[in-house]
């Protein structure tokens, strides 16, 4: 009775043993077929093919090490600025004693400032960036990385943490850095949201336009700068931090409705795309969605301190630090392989569903405090 059982498994492990033996030769050939013309090259050439190849080799280390390294990441980042401690950004700090008196004037420099310069540093100092390596830009035989399981989740969580800092400098340059009709656009502000606004990928060469290019991470790197120098003179007392509630208003609306495109890219994903761990996009769109968060967590938790008057002025403290702490759960969530399954799935999870369930909580009470705060 047991015959036809073993025959069917049989078939099926010999059909599986067909199909890796047809894999293993599809992957192979390319290599068997370029050592046989090497072998039946001279030296002249051989020793070139050689050089690049151990290049190549040195290359894909270095490329694989950088993608699974995160170095410096730590979703209780913010912890380190000791915020509490931080006055509302641009007020005027009293001298240290009383002989000081004569001294120049001394202004707290702003945390959110701090923080966005910082997660750039994070991004491209502290770590490769990996969209503009140009072992990234190559692909898996020429696909996408992205459209793979591998080697891009790092480069999707980058990206969307400088989603975070490209919004935050936006709203630096139109509101929070200048006194609004009476004073022009801070300089080095508009230089930091020009370099940030510059092409994720771009390398030492490109074709469109052909020619040699500055890479991605040097633009960012001079947009941290100028982030650093706008708050050096914002602690001289020689720049402007408008800490108005309207602009405080403003920025949550502007991060609600990125959090919300968000949202909606992960459940069209989730929905339409549900094919549990064999779904190649589910990581990146995941890894994008947490870095937003791991951004904005920084950012609006310092935004806290430099609008420090205005919330406890609307008496909207306790609401904050629900939001932060909305924020946190979902930083917790870290899973080591992202499935996209059905959400009524038992064998495979929905970790899209999940990570967008906690980004409309996050959203729901930036709307809520976003209310109290207009007085609604």
């Amino acid at each position: 009775m047991l015959d036809p059982i073993v025959a069917f498994f049989e078939r099926i492990f010999r059909a599986i043993g067909r199909a890796l033996g047809l894999f293993v030769v599809w992957a192979t050939w390319p290599f068997l077929a370029a050592h046989g013309w090497y072998r039946r090259r001279n030296w002249f050439i051989k020793l070139p093919v050689a050089a690049f190849v151990l290049l190549l080799a040195c290359l894909y280390v270095y490329f694989i090490w950088q993608t699974q390294a995160w170095t410096g990441f730590n979703p209780n980042y913010i912890d380190s600025y000791k915020l509490a401690d931080r006055k509302p950004a641009g007020q005027e700090l009293p001298p240290v004693d009383a002989s000081q008196a004569t001294a120049a004037k001394v202004c707290e420099p702003s945390a959110l400032v701090d923080v966005t310069a910082n997660l750039i540093d994070f991004n491209v100092n502290e770590n490769a960036w990996i969209s503009s390596m140009v072992l990234f830009k190559l692909g898996f035989f020429g696909l996408d990385w992205d459209d793979t399981p591998f080697f891009d989740n790092k480069a999707a969580f980058q990206r969307g943490v400088n989603q975070a800092i490209r919004r935050t400098s936006v709203e630096l340059v139109d509101s929070l850095g200048r006194v609004r009709g009476t004073s022009g656009i801070n300089g080095d502000l508009q230089s930091a949201r020009g370099n940030l606004q510059f092409d994720e990928s771009s390398w030492y060469f490109g074709f469109r336009p052909f020619g040699p290019k500055t890479p991605t991470p040097d633009y960012y790197r001079a947009a941290a700068t100028s982030l650093r120098k706008f708050n050096a003179d914002l602690g001289k007392c020689n720049a402007t931090f408008d800490s108005r509630a309207d602009n405080l208003i403003e920025f949550i609306d502007r991060i609600t409705n990125d959090l919300g495109s968000t949202s909606d890219v992960l459940a069209e994903r989730s929905e339409k795309h549900n094919y549990g761990w064999f779904d190649m996009r589910a990581d990146d769109r995941f890894w994008f969605a947490y870095g937003q968060l791991y951004g904005y967590y920084g950012i609006l938790d310092a935004a806290g301190s430099d609008f420090s008057k205005v919330l406890a002025e609307r008496n909207v403290g306790t609401l904050w630090a629900d939001t932060m702490k909305q924020f946190q759960a979902a930083l917790r969530i870290q899973p080591s392989i992202i499935s996209n399954g059905r959400e009524d799935g038992w064998i495979m999870p929905s970790h899209l569903a999940t990570m967008g369930f906690y980004i409309l909580r996050v959203r729901s009470n930036l709307v809520e405090t976003r209310a109290v705060l207009g007085g609604r």
